[in-house]
């Protein structure tokens, strides 16, 4: 478009001809946000940063001056388009929790790397607006330092839920999220407002106690940080409690009263992968790194690696069993890893007698060299659940 042209449209005409043309690329939510976010936002940050319940992801402190404002990250920005791309699951999606034998995968990572997806599209749309408008634009999701929910909630798209995950009217928890910075001068859309009330279902769901008061996570405690993000073994007084996830969770999504008005997602790349549904766990104890890689290809499950994966897969082992899973475990005990190493002594310290499971200890801790492997051996909290 000439400039001449551009000139003649309003802010709000540029506005929905934007609007209409990401929903035409495939996003179920769009909004227009100011490029500064409001202090509090910049408050609750700082406050969770300073009392460390971000755990290991160092990142987070590292890129918190950029984090809290979205201007930091592009100076020339005048406006942000925040976009939403709904992945509503099917209720059957939930059925192997704590299944014997099978490992439960957050429903998000069932099919391709939602990365991948939103960011193409998101490309696509920014490609559009550079050809139609004078201006310029950035992409961005979730792998960037920008604090999406607050801007998303700014932008009119849903509000940050108890569960702090943001929430839409009209797609429950159900949103991947990303963001186009653009030096257009669009209109701001009205801010949604919290409309949580005094449901608290969210918190009483939460498996490991990660949401303490509402609007407030620690993920030190969160089961997709505890499988996803941390690098190192598994707090033992958490471990019983992740169950059968071995990808991320999804109990305080799936709660929420509002799911109930999310129409069921369109048919995308995003769509569940069959084998996703109910995955052996004896079969995934035994993945080596290829194959690790080629099962979950083009899944964001792959960013993890195999190490950390396997860990997760032996913690859900000790906790639901299944046919053959003391056999699975006992073989990660000769494993590369001394992260997988000791998620399988744990495992079998669940899975089998005391006196069993002592033997084995017998015969492998003499030549184990890896100190956290050691302690895993020589912890009291063998299992008091009793054989499976």
């Amino acid at each position: 478009m000439s400039d001449d042209r551009f000139q003649e449209l309003s802010p709000a005409a540029v506005g929905e001809r934007i609007r209409e043309k990401a929903r035409a690329l495939g996003f179920d939510a769009v909004g227009f946000a100011p490029v500064r976010l409001a202090s509090e936002v910049r408050e609750n940050l700082a406050t969770f940063l300073s009392e460390g319940r971000h755990g290991d992801m160092d990142w987070l402190p590292a890129k918190a001056e950029r984090r809290r404002e979205p201007a930091a990250l592009w100076p020339e920005a005048h406006s942000v388009i925040a976009l939403g791309m709904a992945y509503t699951p099917d209720p059957a999606a939930f059925d192997s929790l704590d299944q014997p034998g099978v490992g439960h995968l957050s429903v998000y990572a069932r099919g391709r790397d939602y990365h991948d997806v939103v960011k193409k599209r998101l490309k696509a749309l920014g490609r559009w607006i550079c050809e139609e408008f004078p201006g310029d634009v950035k992409v961005f999701v979730d792998t960037a330092p920008v604090m999406e929910k607050p801007v998303a909630q700014a932008a009119g798209l849903g509000w940050q839920g108890k569960h702090t995950n943001l929430v839409s009217r009209a797609h429950g928890s159900w949103l991947f999220l990303g963001e186009v910075f653009t030096t257009l001068d669009l209109p701001d859309d009205t801010a949604a407002e919290d409309h949580c009330g005094s449901c608290r279902q969210c918190l009483d769901a939460c498996p490991t106690g990660a949401l303490p008061a509402p609007y407030q996570i620690d993920a030190r405690r969160c089961i997709s940080y505890l499988t996803i993000e941390l690098k190192g073994p598994i707090d033992r007084e958490l471990r019983p409690l992740i169950g059968n996830r071995i990808y991320g969770c999804d109990d305080c999504l799936a709660v929420c009263p509002w799911n109930k008005f999310a129409a069921a997602a369109p048919v995308t790349e995003l769509r569940a992968r069959d084998e996703f549904a109910t995955p052996r766990l004896t079969d995934l104890a035994r993945l080596d790194d290829a194959e690790f890689r080629t099962f979950f290809s083009r899944t964001a499950i792959k960013r993890v690696g195999r190490d950390r994966f396997v860990r997760n897969v032996l913690t859900a082992l000790g906790n639901v069993g299944g046919e053959g899973a003391a056999d699975a475990a006992r073989e990660r005990l000769e494993d590369a890893s001394p992260l997988v190493r000791g998620a399988a002594v744990w495992a079998l310290s669940c899975l089998l007698p005391e006196g069993e499971f002592a033997d084995i200890r017998a015969e492998h801790m003499p030549r184990e060299t890896d100190s956290h492997v050691r302690s895993e051996w020589t912890a009291e909290e063998t299992s008091d659940r009793g054989p499976r």
